[in-house]
């Protein structure tokens, strides 16, 4: 499987390429997408793919669909219910595949593949980007019409370019996991995600630091690891000038908020030393690294010290997320654009290294002011990235 996910995961990669390059096709990004779906097993968007292709196979019922409704609609005036007996059945192909096809039949989907003047289900989206220029050319043929059948590729390529995101932000991360820790991280990765996004970010780029074979990414890894373990503090138990057991629980002395948290959560005794004893090593280590960085002390870490960490993380949030209530930690807030860390920028806006620098410097450049006009002056950042950046920051 492995190996799949890596073929997979460089198809999707291609297929974003092709789909934001103003000279891409659309026709390869879906074939790739239709590629790395068929290999990660997803059904669904791999059904969706193939439609857009011209597979026989899902047209045709979706033909059988589209007359049975139409025909439906002429009597009663009313559109057809999609679980309706007769649509199963019309649609078993589908659902003997396990292809969850009310995901595909949307309304924008039924729209355009239900008309003749977008090309509907007759053309492939090969077809229709090889008819496009004729009809710039030489304006409506007797059957399609120009701006219609631009709304139709323009869909394919958005659909297209949202499931390769989907797909890629959901296995990316994970593809150099190996045995049975697949089962911990990914039961970790999904709680926290429903819980808190942000932190679940931060502990995301943490293990693709530590699977990277640049040591400058393990060290980061380890920051990333101690900006979670500081931002869970601050949520979970908020600093205060309580004085318990001779412990003070200021602002920088997060391993202790986070003891105290779970002093007071896990009520076994031998699950909460257990879980302290994590807290306790990463404590210790990522402290010492933090002060020889300050002091200007480059340490040196192994992918072995840096996985170690990042493993302990893994372990200690297995046991705070078992007593976790989400209403303790959830605040939905999106970060904003002039206080957003590199990581955020990395993660959220789903770009290189080096484009979330540029986005810091430039910022760091108008003394901490940043805008999305700024973003989309900065060399790397598409119409696709500027959206998502209003989508996931506050100006």
């Amino acid at each position: 499987m492995l190996d799949r996910k890596s073929e997979a995961i460089a198809l999707l990669n291609d297929a974003l390429k092709e789909l934001e390059s103003a000279k891409g096709s659309v026709t390869v990004g879906v074939q790739k997408l239709s590629r790395a779906s068929f290999l990660l097993e997803d059904k669904t968007i791999y059904v969706w793919s193939e439609i857009q292709l011209g597979n026989q196979r899902y047209i045709y019922p979706l033909k059988e669909l589209f007359e049975f409704a139409n025909k439906e609609y002429e009597k009663t005036k009313k559109t057809v219910d999609i679980n309706n007996e007769k649509v199963e059945k019309i649609l078993t192909t589908f659902k003997d595949e396990g292809v969850d096809y009310k995901f595909i039949l949307t309304s924008k989907f039924v729209e355009l593949k239900d008309s003749t003047s977008t090309g509907g289900l007759d053309h492939s989206i090969n077809i229709l980007e090889d008819q496009l220029p004729y009809l710039k050319k030489n304006g409506n043929d007797k059957t399609l019409y120009l701006t219609n059948v631009q709304k139709h590729i323009d869909y394919i390529k958005k659909k297209a370019h949202e499931y390769c995101v989907m797909l890629s932000n959901k296995y990316k991360y994970s593809d150099t996991s190996i045995g049975c820790f697949d089962l911990l991280k990914n039961a970790v990765d999904d709680k926290l995600l429903d819980l808190e996004p942000e932190l679940a970010q931060q502990l995301m780029l943490a293990f693709k630091g530590i699977s990277s074979k640049n040591s400058e990414e393990w060290s980061q890894a380890l920051t990333s690891c101690r900006r979670l373990l500081e931002a869970l503090a601050d949520k979970l138990y908020p600093p205060n000038n309580n004085v318990i057991n001779k412990r003070t629980f200021k602002a920088n002395q997060y391993i202790n908020r986070l003891w105290q948290f779970m002093s007071e959560s896990i009520e076994s005794e031998s699950n909460r030393d257990l879980a302290k004893m994590h807290v306790d090593y990463l404590g210790s280590w990522l402290e010492k690294n933090y002060k020889m960085t300050n002091k200007g002390v480059h340490a040196e870490v192994s992918q072995l010290e840096a996985t170690r960490v990042v493993f302990h993380m893994y372990l200690m949030l297995s046991d705070i997320l078992e007593y976790l209530d989400p209403s303790q930690i959830s605040n939905n807030s999106k970060p904003s654009l002039k206080n957003a860390t590199l990581d955020d920028f990395e993660v959220r806006l789903n770009v290189k290294r080096e484009i979330a620098k540029a986005i810091y410097k430039v910022r760091i450049e108008k003394n901490g002011s940043l805008t999305f006009d700024d973003l989309n002056e900065i060399r790397g950042i598409g119409v696709k990235t500027l959206q998502l950046a209003k989508e996931q920051f506050s100006e």
